[in-house]
């Protein structure tokens, strides 16, 4: 059985005693074992501070920009292999494979890119100078500095090659070694990438760890110039903002939890519109990429009372035009889902929505699937319900992480639609569809305050956008309340996580000095 190894202070080492396996969806076959046992975590962290961190920190952002694209570049050579690789260990399309893969070398090139804009220098300048006093020669600057710690990463298992490096490429730009483990059901991919990056010698020594399996005792060794990203479950999350080393030591912690998101139609939206058809698509397509298995998917789906019989049955004409099936076969837009603790989960919520709303598309099973899967895989048919009171608390209060929405009628008022959302009590993104001015800024600030992002579908955007469920590097990826509270990617701003942001207070000419030519963010 192939053992997937761990990479710890710049070698690779199989993990001892108990191991997980890990299992094609589609077939239940066991791939390979994973284990973290034996590993010495606090060494693993000494020697990202020890090697990594001065090696990184003494890199300008030009540098370490130019490190990015050389990741990048490594990976793309790569690519055919990599989306193989993502459906066999994920179950997933190619397309979904490439949605994952490609969004890891978009963001390591975005950064790269930024890396190059800020030029020879290792700090910047956050916003303009003030006076701080009677005198125009007191004044006052805020900088931003590299921490000196090590940035560790806890990632899903729906994204294994973007989770890992979308952190990753900010980190290393903001100059922190980076200790990464992610899902172990899913390792395989992002342990392919790293390996691959290992092999050509492209990061410094001590930059990147690799835990694939069980990450131990790894927080205990951490400290207040430390930081934690993580992306998966709330209760995962509360347990680890609990952590003795963010209560009593100050690491920097940073959450990206469960969302209910939400999809909003314009009551003036006519049925036979280029935005009503992009409303249903892309609806759609977050109901079923990724097999729904997606922090940013469509879950509550705001419609008005006068289209709901419009949209429902142009969602069921569209979602019968995505086959089920095994990932592998030219056509199939839906694979399984990741593993059979997911089927069970997604199953278990389906359930609970029965029993508050009414099912118009599928019922849980596997559907008519498309290959010679037999009874084996973690297949579940898309499933759309319809609830006819929209504050119906189940709806708000449950994310079924799998292919699965829900239709809520409303009056098509903002006011209404922004408490409805707010019944989210905090999303990653919310989007609205309408072609009125009037119409989205009252919604959209209605609404701003409990989502990380706003999209705006429109006649002027249809079939040119990746829709709401695309995680762009340019803007801010996180959001309030149950999402987490936390914000991530951003361009520069995702930078502010990894960097310590100071005040600096006195005479002018000498701050002038002090931070030269530093790029203003």
């Amino acid at each position: 059985m192939k053992q997937i190894p761990s990479y710890v202070q710049d070698r690779w080492i199989t993990g001892q005693g108990p191991a997980r396996a890990l299992v094609d969806p589609t077939t239940e076959e066991v791939i390979a074992e994973a284990s973290t046992g034996g590993i010495d975590f606090a060494a693993c962290v000494e020697h990202a501070r020890t090697r990594g961190l001065p090696a990184l920190q003494d890199m300008d952002f030009a540098a370490r920009g130019a490190l990015l694209e050389n990741v990048a570049q490594a990976l793309h050579a790569h690519r055919d292999e990599l989306l193989e690789l993502s459906t066999r260990s994920g179950g997933n399309t190619r397309g979904d494979a490439k949605f994952d893969v490609d969004g890891a070398i978009g963001t390591l090139a975005h950064y790269a890119r930024l890396g190059k804009e800020f030029g020879p220098v290792r700090h910047l300048v956050d916003g303009e100078g003030v006076q701080t006093g009677r005198s125009p020669r007191a004044w006052g600057e805020h900088i931003h500095t590299p921490r000196r710690g090590v940035a560790v990463h806890v990632n899903a298992f729906n994204f294994p090659a973007w989770g890992l490096f979308e952190k990753a490429a900010v980190a290393w730009l903001a100059g922190m070694p980076v200790v990464a483990k992610p899902a172990t059901s899913t390792c395989i991919l992002a342990q392919r990438m790293v390996e691959i990056v290992v092999e050509q010698n492209l990061l410094p020594p001590g930059a990147l760890a690799l835990l694939c399996g069980s990450a131990g005792d790894l927080l205990d060794h951490l400290g207040g110039q430390d930081v934690i990203a993580f992306t998966g479950s709330s209760k995962t999350g509360a347990l680890l903002r609990a952590h003795p080393c963010v209560v009593e030591r100050g690491a920097r912690i940073n959450v990206e939890a469960d969302s209910l998101n939400a999809a909003v139609l314009d009551p003036a939206v006519e049925e036979d519109s280029e935005t009503f058809d992009a409303f249903v698509r892309e609806v759609v397509r977050d109901m079923t990429q990724k097999a729904g298995q997606k922090c940013t998917a469509i879950r509550r789906i705001l419609v008005p009372r006068e289209r709901l019989s419009a949209v429902r049955e142009a969602l069921r004409e569209e979602l019968a035009r995505q086959p089920v099936g095994d990932p592998r076969r030219k056509g199939v837009k839906v694979g399984p889902l990741a593993t059979a603790d997911q089927l069970r989960d997604v199953r278990a919520g389906v359930e609970r929505l029965a029993a508050a709303a009414k099912a118009v598309v599928g019922d849980g099973g596997r559907g008519d699937l498309v290959g010679e899967v037999g009874e084996r895989g973690f297949f579940m048919a898309p499933v759309l319900f319809e609830a006819q009171d929209p504050r119906t608390p189940a709806v708000h209060a449950d994310e079924v992480f799998g292919p699965v929405a829900t239709l809520l009628p409303t009056s098509g008022e903002p006011a209404e639609i922004s408490e409805l959302v707010a019944l989210g009590e905090g999303s990653l993104v919310s989007s609205i569809y309408s072609d009125r001015a009037d119409f989205v800024r009252e919604v959209a600030l209605g609404i701003a305050p409990y989502n990380g992002r706003v999209y705006v579908g429109s006649a002027k955007t249809a079939g040119k956008s990746l829709g709401p469920g695309a995680v762009l590097p340019q803007l801010l990826h996180g959001g309030p309340g149950r999402a987490g509270a936390g914000e991530e990617l951003g361009g520069p701003r995702g930078l502010a996580f990894y960097m310590q942001r100071t005040a600096l207070q006195g005479y002018k000419p000498l701050l002038e000095k002090t931070i030269g030519t530093a790029p203003r963010v």
